[in-house]
């Protein structure tokens, strides 16, 4: 979609002074609201995300690309998003992540590693009769469907 490019361009020219940041996608719904999910290595504050909301808005209604009325919302990936880029992968090792894969199996556990092919996670497997024991198990990116950052509240 022309929006959508044209979005991404401009988010991408906003924040080219700022290598901690990176775009994680652009999506027009078809209830004509624009959503921009921007992220950071050390997270994002709102300013930023407001600043890149004001530039992208302006340049939009400068530009008229949109000739209906939209929603402009421009925040960081919610809680509850599924990590989309390998930069999202990195800057969560450490934390629990539940892996949907494409056989429909889910693996949890502590991300530990990333790297262009693959993730490393560390699962609690347990067997019957046994103490829980602490895996580390590969999943390639190609064989995950979906990995979101499990929250917890302890």
């Amino acid at each position: 979609m022309q929006v959508e490019k044209r979005v991404t361009e401009l988010v991408e020219e906003k924040i080219s002074d700022r290598p901690e940041l990176f775009l994680v996608e652009v999506k027009m719904l078809p209830n004509n609201k624009l959503i921009v999910h921007v992220d950071g290595d050390e997270g994002i504050s709102i300013q930023d995300c407001a600043a890149i909301s004001r530039h992208v808005g302006f340049h939009l209604e400068e530009e008229n690309t949109i000739e209906k009325a939209y929603n402009l919302e421009v925040s960081s990936p919610g809680v509850g998003e599924p990590l989309r880029l390998n930069r999202q992968y990195v800057k969560n090792i450490g934390r629990e992540v539940s892996v949907k894969q494409t056989g429909g199996e889910i693996k949890e556990g502590k991300l530990l590693a990333v790297n262009d092919a693959n993730i490393t996670i560390e699962a609690k497997v347990k067997e019957k009769g046994k103490k829980v024991q602490l895996v580390e198990t590969s999943i390639d990116f190609n064989s995950i469907t979906e990995t979101k950052v499990l929250i917890s509240f302890k």
